[in-house]
């Protein structure tokens, strides 16, 4: 597979601690790629890492052979959407005043907003079902309702490649199906697309996902299909647990079911 996005030889660290250790990943044009692991493995950083927030000791990060670290931040934001965990959001502002910061990259200094901004802020929300709360101040919304609004925002950068770190984070069962429909619909509507996304959730990643990465300890444990990388020996491996992996009775993709009790049975309370 071609790279759409290449991830190279990526190591990170937060002052003397290494996080990602010479990574090397790609993602093929019109591809939705999902990064798993236990929590501290990386994943976060990772995105974190791509986007440009974090520097890297070390190692590229190229879309359509353009390094992406070497951009400055507003032509980076041109090509890169990203949905981080937990961003500090204005509590004054309203959810389309944040979705409109989408746009930045694309006006020029001092430039306003014109119609053309708002049209396509406006579509961002109804695609994201959160057009309806384009008036309210963003102290008002709920956690799910931010990160539909975050979605939004990404969508409204019109970009190349979505950067999208645990998406599903705080919202109900229906919007993390929707949101996951959003990013595969988003996906298919142009070719030379791409999705890199964190998941905590194994089984939307094996639903959503035609490769998975599994991290543990900054370094990438297994690659490929979601049949070849969600096995009881990889998340035994990476997370210490038992599970019972068993078909979807409906595409066969492999889906997770714990096993309450198999963990340090013997442990006190």
């Amino acid at each position: 597979m071609s790279g759409f996005l290449e991830i190279s030889e990526l190591s990170t660290a937060y002052g003397n601690r290494t996080i990602l250790h010479s990574l090397s990943l790609e993602v093929g044009a019109g591809e939705l790629l999902g990064v798993i692991g236990p929590n501290g493995c990386g994943k976060s950083t990772l995105i974190k890492t791509v986007s440009g927030t974090l520097k890297p000791k070390s190692g590229e990060v190229r879309l359509e052979g353009r390094n992406l670290l070497k951009m400055k931040a507003e032509e980076r934001a041109k090509l890169l959407g990203v949905v981080a965990q937990n961003p500090s959001l204005p509590p004054a502002y309203t959810a389309a005043e944040i979705v409109m910061f989408g746009r930045t990259p694309h006006l020029k200094a001092f430039q306003q907003e014109g119609p053309e901004d708002w049209r396509i802020v406006q579509e961002a929300m109804e695609v994201t079902d959160c057009w309806k709360m384009a008036s309210r101040p963003v102290a008002e919304l709920s956690g799910g309702e931010r990160q539909r609004i975050l979605f939004a925002l990404a969508l409204a950068q019109q970009p190349r490649f979505l950067l999208l770190d645990e998406p599903t984070t705080y919202l109900d069962i229906n919007y993390q199906v929707e949101v996951m429909d959003i990013a595969s619909r988003w996906l298919r509507a142009e070719p030379e697309r791409g999705v890199l996304t964190v998941f905590h959730d194994l089984n939307l990643a094996a639903q959503y996902c035609s490769r998975i990465a599994l991290l543990a300890g900054g370094r990438i444990l297994a690659l490929g299909s979601p049949y070849e990388v969600i096995t009881t020996e990889n998340i035994r491996q990476a997370y210490g647990a038992s599970v019972l992996i068993a078909a979807h009775p409906t595409n066969g993709l492999p889906t997770t079911f714990i096993l309450p009790g198999s963990n340090h049975p013997h442990r006190p309370l």
